[in-house]
């Protein structure tokens, strides 16, 4: 059975805050690793006032210091916002601290809006354009090849990941011979297509041999369906208020949410949420049977936007069952 993943988003509920969030994704972290998850990775995003990660190689580093065996990384780094130079110390730093346990993921998004790109003193649109290039002098960092030497950062065995939600990542993953994490938890819509573009594209390299794809998979799970259901309206009130623009802290679950909004909105949440599991074990294992058949994928990293964090930590433990009996079934 394929590894299992989690992605936290580090979300400020409503009700909470920053330092109850950061607090909660070392406690997720550790009941992670005891129940067998691969790798913990967190996001970089600005702005956004329910997402405490924004200084993401801190919080990495916060979240390493509180295990002991579980992979922590980057899901990821926004590269158009730094110098490539900068993220080859802090991940040299990191790889130094944690021998073995650090990954990077590397995106083109900005992970903000304009106003937080002025705030940055970045001119994204640029530094998008020469994503590859910083890549690639990022990767010459950790060869010990950069213009200068990265201190820490040269030599430092740091598994580098390409991160996408279009067709854009998943070339630039396969032209350098990287694995690829898709988006799918919030973006599905070019799944099937960019995980084709990577493997029909795939050069092997010193890093990797052969393609190898990580798709974001949204689980929320609980001991009954209608339980899930209830509690995932949390992801969608987030989905639908970040559509509008309204961006906030994760909402509390509100008990018929999906029924009462308009029709497109229900349409668009649907097509949304095409890489989810909401419901029981049964239904999850189901769900995710379904999918894993559909994609061939080599690992999922899963989401779980759950206001109440027992029921986020117990829809980890469900998924982790869940994964388990597909294990059990496949080797029958």
């Amino acid at each position: 059975m394929i590894p299992f993943s989690i992605l936290d988003l580090a979300p400020v509920v409503e009700g909470g805050d920053v330092r109850q969030s950061l607090a909660s994704s070392v406690a997720l972290a550790q009941a992670g690793e005891r129940l067998g998850y691969n790798r913990f990775w967190l996001a970089e995003h600005h702005g956004m006032q329910g997402i405490a990660s924004a200084a993401t190689s801190v919080v990495i580093g916060h979240v390493a210091g509180g295990t002991e065996r579980i992979r922590v990384g980057a899901g990821g780094i926004m590269l158009p916002n730094h110098a490539p130079l900068l993220i080859a110390e802090q991940f040299g730093t990191l790889e130094a601290l944690y021998p073995g346990r650090i990954d990077l993921g590397l995106g083109r998004a900005p992970g903000s809006d304009s106003k937080v790109a002025q705030a940055m003193k970045r001119d994204l649109y640029a530094a998008a354009e020469r994503f590859p290039q910083d890549v690639a002098e990022l990767l010459g960092y950790f060869e010990g090849k950069g213009p200068v030497e990265a201190v820490p950062g040269s030599g430092a065995q740091v598994p580098v990941w390409m991160l996408g939600s279009s067709l854009f990542g998943a070339q630039v993953a396969a032209h350098f011979g990287l694995p690829y994490a898709f988006a799918s938890h919030f973006a599905p819509a070019a799944m099937m297509e960019a995980i084709a573009v990577y493997r029909e594209r795939f050069q092997p390299s010193a890093r990797l041999d052969k393609p190898y794809v990580m798709l974001g998979y949204n689980i929320v799970a609980a001991e009954t369906d209608e339980e899930a259901q209830y509690l995932s309206t949390s992801l969608l009130q987030a989905f639908v208020n970040l559509g509008q623009g309204m961006p906030g802290r994760l909402p509390r679950p509100i008990k018929g949410y999906e029924a009462a909004l308009p029709p497109q909105s229900r349409a668009r949440l649907e097509g949304v949420l095409s890489a989810s599991a909401i419901g029981s074990k049964a239904t999850v294992k189901n769900s995710v049977r379904a999918f894993l058949d559909r994609t061939g994928a080599d690992e999922l990293i899963v989401a779980a936007s759950i206001h109440d964090f027992d029921s986020r930590v117990r829809s980890y433990e469900i998924a982790a069952e869940a994964r388990a009996d597909l294990a059990r079934e496949t080797a029958a």
